[in-house]
C-alpha cells in the first residue's frame, strides 16, 4: 500500500499532537510546508526552536516570559493589592486586552478536574498560597471559566483563601452585550440576575 515518505509521516504525526489539529488538518499543513512553502517551513522551524529555548514561566505569576519575571510583574505601576487568578496565559491576555484591570496575576496552568485526573497538585495552587501568605492582597479575583471545572476550582480556591483571611471574589457572569434573553440558558439567566447592578 502506498504511503507518504517517512519524514512526512513523522511531521504529520507531530503536527497532529497539537490541540484541535486532527490527522487530516495535520496532513494538509505538512503538505503545504513541504510542497508549497519551504521558506515558511524554515522560518517556522527557527521560531519553534527559539521559543522552546527562550520562553519560560515567570517566577512570580507563571505567565510566559523570556526573563525571570514577566513584563507585568516588573511593572511598578501595577496594583499589588489586587490579584487575578486565571487558568491559562491566554486568559490573562484576554483580560489585558480590555485594559480595565490594573492589578497583578497568577496563572494556574490548569483546573481542578478529578474526572480527568487533575487535582490540586496539577496546578500552581501551592505557589498561589505561598504568594498570598507572603504578601496578602486586599482582594483575589478568581477568573476561571464558567464551566463545571472552573466553578469547582474557584470554590476550592475561595475556601483556601478564606482559611488564610484573604477576600476572594468572582467576576460577574451573565448575558453578553447584544445577547437576547430568549436564547440565554437557565444558568446564565440565574447568574445575570444574581450579579445585577444599579442603573
Amino acid at each position: 500500500m502506498l504511503s507518504y515518505p517517512p519524514a512526512l509521516q513523522k511531521l504529520i504525526k507531530e503536527l497532529s499532537k497539537l490541540p484541535s489539529v486532527g490527522e487530516k488538518t495535520a496532513t494538509r499543513l505538512a503538505y503545504h510546508l513541504v510542497a508549497n512553502d519551504r521558506d515558511l517551513a524554515r522560518t517556522l522551524s527557527e521560531a519553534l526552536h527559539t521559543a522552546a529555548q527562550q520562553v519560560r514561566l515567570c517566577e512570580q505569576c507563571f505567565f510566559l516570559s523570556e526573563e525571570n519575571l514577566c513584563a507585568l510583574c516588573r511593572n511598578p505601576n501595577r496594583d499589588a493589592g489586587l490579584l487575578c487568578v486565571v487558568e491559562k496565559p491566554v486568559d490573562l491576555v484576554a483580560i489585558e486586552r480590555v485594559a480595565e484591570y490594573k492589578g497583578s496575576y497568577h496563572v494556574l496552568h490548569g483546573l481542578w478536574a478529578p474526572l480527568r485526573g487533575q487535582g490540586p497538585d496539577s496546578m500552581r495552587l501551592k505557589e498561589l498560597l505561598e504568594r498570598v501568605k507572603a504578601h496578602p492582597p486586599r482582594e483575589v479575583i478568581v477568573a476561571t471559566s464558567a464551566t463545571v471545572e472552573g466553578d469547582a476550582t474557584a470554590l476550592y480556591i475561595g475556601r483556601l483563601l478564606a482559611d488564610v483571611g484573604v477576600r476572594a471574589t468572582r467576576p460577574a457572569q451573565g448575558i453578553p452585550k447584544g445577547g437576547e434573553l430568549e436564547y440565554a440558558d437557565e444558568v446564565t439567566l440565574s447568574r445575570a440576575f444574581a450579579a445585577r447592578s444599579s442603573l
